[in-house]
């Protein structure tokens, strides 16, 4: 009875399993879909805002102007964006992975080629007047954007491409650390043009920041004590669904004085529910206590990037 319950749990894992081909088109409808929200937001909200939004979007937008301003120049958007971005894809064409970082690049040439063509129909779809409006839903905005490319295993390019490279070499967020340097190019544009210009892209950039940080939690991690009366099963469920490992604890249910295992393992967060469900799917009477994870050190498996 116990083994077949074993099985039944397992059953999913192999339902999971996604069709390549689905897999790609999934992939695909993301990136579009993830690029086209960037190109809008550049030609709406950021635009109607005069925000530079950091980034190697900010600094493509801040070299136009400069262009423009001093020496009467108009640069596409999308050449300087492409340019800036070949050395942070080549970077993780070898270090992360290369269907990643190609549909990354993916994900930089729809977005600039959209942001030079999107028609003026969609561009004069949102017209605020209020610049703290355009810096607070356009940081939304821009965030749901990032998602949906990070969703699609990609980046959205430029400094998105720096901080997947340190998540995946030092296995933390580096959002922060990405906005500190956005701070530093917002401040180059107000010594260059306007301080209030610059504190508003400073909100923007603050808030797709936050939003960011909350939709997205692949690189957090999550530490998980079961207590359970089948360690060994358990332990099957957690290295199949998740190839992490765990450590054996014995102990006694002092309520009821009965023997108990407690199973000590550390998981990224988006596998945590997955998890909790197959496991009680197993172990109804599993007691899961889940703790967030400030700090890891040590061996710890992760998913190499395609």
């Amino acid at each position: 009875m116990l083994q077949s319950k074993a099985a039944c749990g397992r059953i999913g894992y192999m339902d999971s399993l996604q069709n390549p081909v689905a897999q790609a088109i999934r992939r695909l409808a993301l990136v579009t879909l993830g690029s086209a929200l960037l190109a809008f937001n550049l030609n709406t909200f950021i635009h109607a805002g005069e925000l530079i939004p950091g980034g190697f979007t900010g600094v493509t937008l801040l070299l136009q102007e400069i262009f423009a301003r001093y020496l009467g120049l108009a640069l596409p958007f999308s050449v300087v964006y492409y340019i800036l971005n070949v050395v942070p894809a080549a970077i993780c064409f070898k270090y992360v992975g290369k269907k990643f970082t190609l549909y990354s690049v993916l994900a930089v040439f729809l977005t600039g080629i959209m942001t030079d063509l999107m028609p003026a129909m969609f561009t004069n779809a949102i017209q605020l007047h209020d610049v703290l409006l355009s810096s607070v839903f356009g940081g939304i905005l821009n965030a749901v954007a990032v998602v949906l490319c990070l969703r699609a295993d990609a980046t959205s390019g430029g400094t998105d491409f720096i901080a997947i490279f340190i998540s995946e070499k030092y296995r933390k967020d580096a959002w922060n650390y990405i906005f500190a340097g956005n701070c530093v190019i917002l401040c180059i544009a107000a010594v260059l043009f306007d301080l209030e210009r610059a504190l508003y892209s400073i909100i923007f950039q603050f808030t797709a920041t936050v939003t960011l940080t909350s939709l997205y939690r692949a690189y957090q991690q999550k530490t998980l004590l079961i207590v359970t009366r089948f360690p060994t099963e358990v332990y099957k469920i957690i290295n199949d669904k998740t190839h992490h490992g765990a450590t054996r604890i014995n102990g006694i249910g002092l309520y009821k004085m009965e023997e108990r295992s407690i199973l000590y393992s550390v998981v990224y967060s988006k596998e945590v529910e997955p998890l909790i469900t197959a496991i009680q799917a197993f172990d109804p009477d599993a007691f899961i206590n889940v703790i967030k994870t400030e700090q890891l050190n040590g061996r710890f498996f992760k998913k190499p990037k395609d």
